[in-house]
């Protein structure tokens, strides 16, 4: 049995829900963390949702055009995930799984910005990171070739995302792949903004600098 295969059947659910109830609401609170709004206001320059796109993601703190708040938004977001799945895997792969799902959630639902976060691709990866890190290496690679072919950013981490339950189907990450499905779909909900712009020509490209 691989590290995050399914836990042996049955579950104890009355031994096992609060352990698994407590994964989520960790990871919930580990991904609610808001580093690009935090890093921006301590480096002085103000409420990240006030410029560019108005989200607290590494792609728009890059409009401020600081790349190194930029890369280091995007080193935290990614860190949480991996922190959130490395921690809940200490008691067992389910609640590895539902400690990244609940950093996910937390990162594009957190409730300390009334629910309005990122866009989770950065956490996305994190998460994929700490689950199984070979598909980890094959996301950035589809990232890094989109983003270099058509310069935006929401198309490549879409695709990435799209193409990575595929791939985790393809290594025998059944258990890993669900929830990747799962998470690609909200993925593409919360770029339904970026989606329009783009059929209609009108999404910003990597590097654009905010007026």
């Amino acid at each position: 049995m691989d590290r995050y295969s399914p836990m042996p059947d049955p579950i104890n659910w009355s031994l096992a829900l609060p352990y698994f109830a407590t994964a989520l609401a960790f990871g919930y609170l580990l991904g609610s963390i808001p580093f690009g709004l935090i890093i921006t206001r301590l480096a002085g320059l103000g409420d990240i949702r006030k410029i560019g796109s108005g989200n607290i993601g590494s792609t728009n703190v890059l409009r401020t055009g600081n790349k190194g708040l930029a890369a280091l938004t995007l080193t935290c977001d990614i860190l949480k995930g991996t922190a959130a799945v490395l921690i809940g895997g200490l008691y067992g792969p389910d609640t590895a799984i539902l400690a990244g799902l609940g950093a996910f959630l937390g990162h594009l639902f957190p409730i300390w910005l009334r629910f309005k976060g990122g866009k989770g691709v950065a956490t996305f990866l994190g998460i994929l990171l700490g689950l199984y890190w070979p598909m980890a290496m094959v996301f950035a690679a589809v990232w890094i070739g989109v983003a270099a072919v058509s310069r935006y950013s929401s198309a490549a981490g879409m695709t990435a995302a799209i193409v990575s339950p595929f791939g985790l189907w393809f290594f025998e990450q059944y258990q890993a792949r669900e929830l990747f499905f799962l998470l690609a779909i909200l993925i593409l909900w919360a770029h339904r903004e970026n989606i329009a712009r783009l059929l209609k020509g009108e999404e910003s490209r990597i590097g654009h600098k905010s007026s």
